[in-house]
């Protein structure tokens, strides 16, 4: 009977210690301390090139209207400096409200811009699902029908419309039940 118990005790305590081991990712799978990635990322030569590139930002010069992209990385910029300082819900706060101030004449669709602009500064008193709720609310319809699809704007405009009073998870729910998700 003692033999057994060691035998088990040993095998309980070798397993403890190699758990945590067993655990970290391999080299190959994007956890490993080295390799060509690790030495990519510490060169100091692209330090610039990957915060600009850390979200998947393209160039704005390959961009369909480089003249807006550019104005809106500027907005991007001048938000992201005016609310260094703050943290959690009060940067996002303030983000959004620094990005209240960019300039719509720039933008690609500046009709659009104002619309939303305006819709923003009428819900601004709310947050979190409240202000979603007022934003689906307020903000117009799209104009599909002049895409060519006037059946796919029906659609959203139903679902849009029997959705409207749920947030969060029941109007995700809701949603799917309109287009018949599972």
């Amino acid at each position: 009977m003692k033999p057994r118990l060691i035998m088990l005790a040993s095998t309980l305590i070798a397993s403890l210690f190699c758990l945590p081991a067993f655990a970290q990712p391999a080299s190959g799978m994007g956890g490993g301390m080295g390799g060509p990635e690790m030495s990519k990322m510490n060169d100091g030569n692209n330090a610039g090139q990957r915060s600009a590139n850390r979200r998947g930002q393209r160039d704005c010069a390959q961009s369909a209207n480089p003249e807006a992209c550019q104005a809106h990385r500027q907005a991007h910029a001048q938000a992201h400096a005016a609310c260094k300082d703050k943290t959690g819900a009060d940067r996002r706060h303030c983000m959004g409200e620094q990005m209240q101030n960019l300039d719509c004449s720039k933008v690609a669709n500046p009709q659009k811009c104002e619309i939303r602009k305006q819709v923003y500064q009428a819900c601004k008193e709310q947050t979190g699902p409240a202000f979603r709720q007022c934003i689906r609310q307020k903000m117009p319809a799209t104009e599909r029908s002049k895409a060519g699809q006037p059946q796919r704007d029906e659609l959203h405009g139903k679902a849009r419309e029997a959705c409207k009073d749920k947030f969060g998870p029941e109007h995700k729910a809701c949603l799917r039940e309109q287009f018949n998700v599972k």
